[in-house]
């Protein structure tokens, strides 16, 4: 990420079509093991039990801190421009026990 930028290094990065367009999503669920973060995508609907992994992405461990170390640069930036960023949803209310990890 950063790094690379530092390093004087360009990267060719191709955006195709297809994931140019994105994937929203209002839940993050996080695991892991002793060798890679797990973070799947879920978009859930309101009124409606049932919610889907809309993306997947597996990280190693040192992939997961750059990634967490650069939302944290981004929202940092994100808010001195635009203020601060306020969190008014409640935590989901059911269970949430996808084994180790977390949510985000």
């Amino acid at each position: 990420m950063a790094e690379e930028k530092k390093q004087g290094q360009q990267i060719d990065v191709e955006l195709n079509e297809d994931v140019a367009d994105g994937i929203y999503s209002n839940l993050a669920i996080i695991s892991h093991s002793n060798s890679e973060f797990i973070v799947d995508f879920i978009r859930m609907m309101p009124g409606t039990p049932k919610a889907k992994v809309k993306s997947r992405v597996i990280l190693s461990p040192q992939h997961a801190k750059r990634l967490m170390m650069a939302l944290s640069e981004n929202i940092q930036k994100f808010e001195n421009q635009f203020g601060e960023i306020k969190s008014h949803e409640a935590l989901p209310e059911f269970p949430m026990n996808f084994g180790p990890g977390g949510e985000a």
